[in-house]
């Protein structure tokens, strides 16, 4: 039987953000106009909230929420696996060996994301879905006990990007296995990246937008230094910070298997499914944190070095440039560290944190 379930819509990455804090203090000493907006609401199966400073130009308090809102039904038109109507739905409703034309967003999205499985050397794909419904992260809902080796197999038959054909000239998308796309690993990503853009474009020059645990900050906070995030401690109970950092103009997100897992028999398994495999990921790392210019990166790449494990995800980080904390759980401590690249946020923040 299972002893533990924790799920939620997607629980894979875990930031908290100090910034509320920072504000409500610093209200005073910044004055009147530089006074926080602070809006919020509901998409993409999760919460989203955005903080703008306001500056001389700043749309409207509603004005900003219906901008908001509509960037993130966009997304969610195109990517949404709950939406039959949905661009990603009809394409995984497509036969074999059927051209698939795509919008420029899903395209974006979706050859980002099979960059990163090619650069992850698989530990990433986009097809991973049926294995992630197999064990019970998916929107079927728990499982009463671990799949059998053959039910694995049968399904890693139904998964491998390899099996997939982009055609960028044609900007269009052919399977060539019974195969269904799933990217809810770096979609909240694109939607804050979207949400930043469409901000961009109204004039506003400082902001944080979360969707979902996934962010991206710009300028600096209301009391005028960069914006502060702190880096949960993986632990499944309480939350605790484990590292606080600075950081503006760049996007950011967390990756970890310790709050979406089940155990069974006293055997615990991790939502990250290595889609190489078919199994859930069994090593010591429990948390991947990335900041990266973009937040759709951010998001994809964290979950790639999660299923990586340590030391393999040091060494593409490093090989890929990225700016990547790492925590680990060896017996009862956690072990942090980190790519060179990350370096300047933790020393941002070392001055009072």
């Amino acid at each position: 039987m299972i002893s533990a379930v924790k799920t939620g819509s997607h629980p894979r990455r875990w930031l908290l953000s100090f910034t509320g804090l920072v504000l409500l203090c610093a209200l005073s000493a910044c004055g009147e106009r530089h006074s926080p907006l602070q809006l919020s609401g509901q998409s993409m199966g999760t919460s989203w909230h955005v903080t703008v400073v306001p500056g001389a130009a700043t749309p409207s308090a509603a004005a900003l929420q219906q901008g908001i809102e509509a960037e993130l039904e966009a997304v969610n038109r195109s990517m949404s696996t709950y939406r039959e109507d949905s661009e990603i739905s009809r394409f995984n409703a497509t036969g074999i060996d059927q051209w698939f034309e795509l919008s420029p967003e899903l395209y974006t999205v979706l050859s980002a994301a099979m960059a990163i499985g090619w650069q992850s050397d698989g530990a990433y794909d986009v097809t991973v879905g049926p294995l992630v419904d197999l064990w019970g992260f998916g929107p079927p809902g728990p499982v009463a006990a671990a799949p059998s080796d053959d039910a694995v197999t049968a399904v890693l038959e139904r998964v491998g990007q390899d099996h997939l054909r982009l055609d960028g000239e044609g900007r269009r998308l052919l399977k060539r296995r019974p195969l269904s796309l799933d990217l809810s690993s770096i979609a909240k990503g694109y939607g804050v990246d979207r949400v930043a853009q469409w901000l961009g474009s109204q004039g506003v020059e400082r902001y944080l937008v979360e969707v979902g645990g996934e962010m991206r900050l710009a300028g600096l906070s209301a009391r005028g230094d960069p914006w502060r995030i702190a880096i949960e401690r993986p632990e499944s109970g309480d939350r605790a910070v484990d590292q606080a950092i600075r950081l503006t103009d760049a996007g950011v997100a967390t990756s970890g298997d310790y709050r979406n897992f089940f155990e069974v028999e006293g055997k615990r398994y991790s939502h990250s499914i290595d889609p190489r495999r078919g199994y859930p990921v069994a090593h010591d790392l429990v948390s991947v944190t990335v900041v990266h210019p973009s937040a759709m990166m951010a998001d994809g790449w964290a979950t790639a070095l999660v299923v990586l494990g340590y030391e393999k995800a040091m060494a593409v980080a490093q090989e890929q440039g990225l700016a990547v904390y790492f925590i680990r759980r060896q017996d009862d401590a956690f072990v942090e560290s980190h790519t060179p690249a990350f370096a300047p946020y933790l020393e941002l923040s070392g001055a009072e944190h």
